[in-house]
C-alpha cells in the first residue's frame, strides 16, 4: 500500500509535467506549421505581417539568467557557507530568518524595487563610466536604465535567497565527524569547510543551483518591469532586451489570430524545453566533474 502510494506520487509529478508539454504542443500547431523549426532563428516579431521568432526572446532569457547566477552564485554560496560554518548561532538564525522572508516577498515588488531604486543606482554609477567601459562591445552604447543588465540583477536578488537557503540546509546536514576528523589532522576550520563540507554537499548546493536557474529562466513580471521589453538581439547588456516569459504576459490577451495566439504559446513550449535541456545539460557537467573528482 505504501508502494503504491508512494508510487502514485512520483507518477503524478511525471503527468503533470507530460499534460503540460501535450497542452502547449498541440495549442502551437498552427505556429509550427507555419513556421517549422525556423520559428527557433527567426528574429522578426511583427504581429501585423503575422511573422513571429523566438530568437530574441531566447537569448534575453538565456541572457538575463546567466548573468544572475554570475552574481548569485557566489554570493549565496559564500552567505551559506558564513551562516552554516563560521557565525554564531545567534547570527545564523537572525540572518536566515531574513533570507526567508526575501524568498517570500512577490517579484511585483522586486520589479518596483527595481525601477525606483536599482535603475537609478544602476544610472548614477555607470553614467560616469561610459566613457572610459563605451569600448567594450558588452558595455557599449547609452543606458538609460531598463536593460539587460538591470534584469540580471534583479534576478540575482530573487534567486540568491533560494541558494542561500538550501545550500546553508545541506551543509547543516554534512556529519559533525567529517569536520571533527579534517581538525584533528590539523585542518584549520576553513580548510576544513573548504576542502571535507564543500565537496561532500555538492550534489546539494547543485541543486540550489537548479533551482535558483529554473527561477531565474521563468519570472515574469519583475523582469518585464526592468527589462526594456525591446525584441532585438544587441551585443551590449546595457542594450534593452526582452524575455520569453515577459513577452508572453505583455501580449498574451491583446493576441488575435489563431498564427499570433498559437506563436505565444510555442514561445511556452521553447521555454519549457529550454528550461528542461539547461537544467538537463548542468546536471551532465556536474555528474562529469563529480565522476572526475572521484577519479
Amino acid at each position: 500500500m505504501a508502494y503504491a502510494i508512494t508510487f502514485a506520487a512520483a507518477a503524478g509529478t511525471v503527468a503533470i509535467a507530460s499534460l503540460l508539454a501535450y497542452e502547449l504542443w498541440v495549442n502551437s500547431g498552427p505556429s509550427r506549421l507555419k513556421f517549422g523549426w525556423n520559428f527557433l532563428w527567426m528574429q522578426t516579431w511583427d504581429p501585423i505581417a503575422n511573422r513571429f521568432g523566438a530568437l530574441p526572446f531566447m537569448f534575453g532569457t538565456i541572457e538575463t539568467s546567466a548573468i544572475a547566477l554570475l552574481i548569485a552564485v557566489p554570493l549565496g554560496l559564500g552567505a551559506a557557507i558564513f551562516l552554516a560554518e563560521l557565525a554564531p548561532p545567534w547570527v545564523s538564525d537572525a540572518l536566515t530568518f531574513c533570507v526567508e522572508l526575501l524568498a517570500a516577498v512577490p517579484s511585483v515588488v522586486y520589479g518596483l524595487i527595481g525601477i525606483f531604486a536599482l535603475i537609478p543606482l544602476l544610472r548614477s554609477l555607470i553614467d560616469p563610466l561610459q566613457p572610459i567601459i563605451g569600448w567594450v562591445p558588452v558595455l557599449s552604447g547609452t543606458f538609460y536604465g531598463v536593460s539587460v543588465l538591470s534584469a540580471g540583477i534583479l534576478l540575482a536578488i530573487m534567486v540568491v535567497p533560494f541558494i542561500i537557503s538550501i545550500s546553508r540546509e545541506v551543509l547543516l546536514a554534512v556529519p559533525r565527524d567529517l569536520r571533527e576528523a579534517a581538525l584533528a589532522l590539523g585542518a584549520t576550520k576553513w580548510e576544513s569547510t573548504w576542502q571535507v563540507v564543500i565537496p561532500f554537499a555538492r550534489s546539494g548546493i547543485a541543486g540550489s543551483i537548479f533551482l535558483a536557474l529554473a527561477r531565474a529562466l521563468g519570472e515574469t513580471m519583475a523582469v518585464t518591469m526592468v527589462i526594456g521589453n525591446t525584441p532585438r538581439i544587441q551585443a551590449s547588456i546595457l542594450a534593452p532586451g526582452y524575455s520569453i516569459a515577459a513577452v508572453i504576459a505583455n501580449e498574451f490577451s491583446e493576441a488575435t489570430g489563431n498564427v499570433y495566439l498559437s506563436s505565444l504559446i510555442e514561445l511556452g513550449l521553447v521555454l519549457f524545453a529550454l528550461t528542461i535541456a539547461i537544467n538537463g545539460l548542468a546536471r551532465i557537467l556536474i555528474a562529469a566533474t563529480s565522476a572526475k573528482g572521484a577519479g
